[in-house]
């Protein structure tokens, strides 16, 4: 009996042992994969690293390219492209407009009524429409068709108090938000896609001629008066409410800004200016620099896009891009640390399939549980049973992009006022800056807005940053292609 029990004993003692060795081995097995999770986080978030020191660098390379833009064509990354927008509302304008605003994958077109001097804007009615994808990469006819019989419909719509005098044609201000290089207020060639669009035949091409050919095969009476980028559009539409806006910044889809510049700084600009001052359309998306903090992601990322090599900037603070970069990160722990189980979330393998507003979603997350996480990444990474140590990491990736994004932008904010000399305050100088601001990004993503202008009081100090207003400019790219199919109209000289 005595020697069973000893065996029987010594039986137990080795199963618990064994038993404990597995536990052990279980959890350094998991404590090395959070280790490596951590590891993966700590080091994207030095990369992404950018002290005020250096975003001052990117500041001064960005007031550097708009310099060598400005000087000649090809001259910069930048191409400080010219507007023909030399005169701005002024609130005199007055009369039935339409706008079409083309700035992704969505587009609106716009009927807006303005009243002239002291009255301002009457109405206002809009209607929105998404392109079908395959039109995104089809042919320019298909694109321009399509968009001309949305238009033909709401005007179609157009009430009897919108009726024009006799022998007047309908004039429309057409927003047109990607790369184009302008040669009157009325035309100007593609560029380059970007935001998603890739349609060769239509890239060198006048896009006014374009939409007018698509117009006129469906009968509709109708002239473009203005043609202009977003940026303009939102820079024109801030003015009209207000005064001392003198710049715009778009931070949506993409990004864009654009400003006022004296037309005798201008050295490619040869015409004459009726106020002096033309707006230049900056398309800084494509600006670059080597003060960029790009990761490995970045490269990845820019490198299998449509566009590689182009709108590097753009690809590190617009709303097209952020959950993309998050994606990559997730992925990479997903694969090497299974953080998400054994195997790796098919969803997760999707090139843009974690949108920003998405992530802006996680990032605001207050939950004690992270709940809104949680169901994020159920309903868009079909992703369950996450630990809150899982959900914790997402939260802190959204935060590094975000904020990376944010003081980048802000950065870009400070090249452009210190390009127009208002990044200093002079003797007795009460003049206010106005920053036209418009775009999804900015409007819906709170911790990056407050990041932005957080940023740039930090950068420009306390004192000089009193003197800057940044104003939400809703839906300012649409009105402003109104206003400046107003102030460009071709019957104006009939009114005077």
């Amino acid at each position: 009996m005595g020697k069973a029990t000893v065996v029987v004993g010594c039986a137990v003692a080795v199963a618990v042992g064994l038993a404990a060795a597995v536990v052990v081995r279980r959890r350094m097995k998991k404590e090395g994969k959070w280790g490596k999770a951590m590891g993966i986080l700590k080091e994207f978030e030095e990369k992404c690293a950018i002290p005020v020191a250096k975003l001052k660098q990117v500041a001064d390379a960005m007031t550097v390219e708009m310099h060598a833009g400005l000087a000649s064509e090809g001259g910069s990354k930048l191409k400080m492209i010219i507007s023909y927008v030399d005169c701005l509302p002024t609130g005199d304008e007055e009369g039935v407009y339409y706008a079409l605003d083309l700035g992704g994958t969505n587009f609106r077109v716009l009927r807006v009524q303005l009243g002239g001097k002291g009255v301002g804007l009457v109405n206002q009615e809009f209607t929105e429409a998404s392109i079908p994808p395959n039109l995104m990469t089809g042919t320019s006819d298909a694109l321009f068709e399509y968009i001309a019989a949305e238009l033909a419909k709401f005007v179609a719509q157009e009430g009897p108090e919108y009726k024009l005098p006799p022998g007047r044609q309908r004039e429309l201000g057409f927003t047109f938000s990607f790369p184009v290089m302008q040669t009157s207020i009325t035309s100007g060639t593609l560029l380059r896609w970007t935001k998603g669009f890739s349609i060769d035949d239509v890239v060198g091409q006048d896009v006014v001629a374009q939409l007018s050919k698509a117009m006129q095969k469906l009968g509709l009476d109708m002239c473009v008066s203005a043609l202009v980028n977003d940026t303009v559009g939102t820079l024109a539409g801030g003015r009209y409410n207000n005064n001392d806006v003198v710049a715009a910044v778009i931070l949506g889809t993409g990004s864009n800004a654009a400003y006022v510049e004296r037309a005798q700084a201008i050295p490619k600009w040869h015409g004459p200016s009726k106020s002096g001052d033309m707006v230049i359309n900056m398309e800084w998306g494509n600006f670059r620099s080597s003060h960029l903090p790009l990761t490995d992601y970045d490269h990845a990322m820019d490198a299998e896009g449509l566009n590689p090599g182009d709108q590097i900037y753009e690809k590190m603070i617009s709303g097209m891009y952020l959950g993309e970069i998050i994606r990559r990160v997730l992925l990479r722990m997903a694969e090497e640390t299974a953080i998400f189980g054994d195997t790796v979330p098919p969803k997760l393998k999707e090139p843009f399939v974690l949108r920003t507003p998405d992530t802006s979603a996680m990032h605001h997350d207050a939950s004690s549980d992270l709940k809104v996480v949680d169901n994020k990444l159920k309903e868009v990474l079909e992703i369950s049973n996450t630990s809150l140590r899982v959900r914790k990491i997402i939260v802190e990736l959204c935060n590094i992009v975000a904020t990376r994004g944010a003081c980048l932008a802000a950065a870009g904010i400070l090249g452009v006022l210190k390009k127009m000399g208002r990044d200093t305050l002079k003797d007795g100088d009460q003049q206010k800056t106005v920053i036209a601001m418009d775009g999804g990004l900015y409007e819906h993503y709170t911790e990056f807005s407050k990041c932005l202008e957080n940023t740039l009081e930090e950068l420009l100090g306390e004192d000089v940053f009193k003197s800057i207003v940044i104003e939400h400019a809703n839906d300012g790219s649409g009105i402003g292609a109104a206003l400046l199919a107003a102030s460009h109209s071709k019957y104006l000289e009939d009114q005077s």
